[in-house]
């Protein structure tokens, strides 16, 4: 793909994912377009249907989800630094859109839920730190996934809420850490 026409399918998938965002999965495609600051027919070359656009930002979100895991799981330090890094980094995932915290939360084990797949993969995310940490047995027993995903999530919850800034969320994820840690 040339550069100019990477560079069309980032603005558009970028800008799909502000007007749904503002607006709903149903808004306008052309609004979509007209924000990227391309004509229809360049959406639509590069997204011949709503479910293709959906899919590439769904994707973009994965594949962030997973880098951010990868650089968390090369942390060199103690478990306790590597499981805050994640908490860390799980905040700033689920905390890119005002309000977001509390509905990925609130979402966390529904599997009826519209944002299921954003939620397994976070929660798949969680689970290879989980690993990590089971191998040296660093965590206590029976510390499920989802559970760890809600706490963290509420404190990103609260946080989203209150206008906290790291400096005043890290100690309510050390709280977590420590409760979680054998």
């Amino acid at each position: 793909m040339r550069a100019d026409a990477q560079r069309n399918r980032e603005r558009l998938v970028e800008a799909a994912r502000e007007v749904f965002r503002e607006q709903g999965y149903d808004a306008s495609l052309d609004e979509v377009a007209k924000r990227a600051g391309v004509g229809a027919g360049t959406l639509y070359r590069h997204f011949p249907s709503r479910d293709v656009l959906m899919d590439a930002i769904m994707q973009s979100w994965v594949d962030r989800v997973n880098d951010a895991a990868d650089k968390v799981l090369v942390h060199e330090g103690d478990s306790r630094e590597l499981l805050l890094a994640w908490f860390e980094t799980y905040v700033d995932l689920i905390s890119m859109h005002k309000g977001g915290p509390a509905k990925i939360t609130s979402a966390m084990g529904d599997a009826t839920s519209p944002i299921v797949t954003k939620c397994q993969v976070l929660a798949a995310a969680t689970q290879r730190v989980v690993d990590r940490l089971d191998e040296v047995h660093a965590l206590r027993e029976h510390i499920e996934v989802v559970q760890m995903c809600r706490l963290v999530g509420g404190v990103a919850s609260v946080a989203d809420n209150g206008n906290l800034d790291q400096a005043a969320v890290r100690p309510l994820l050390e709280v977590i850490a420590d409760g979680v840690l054998a």
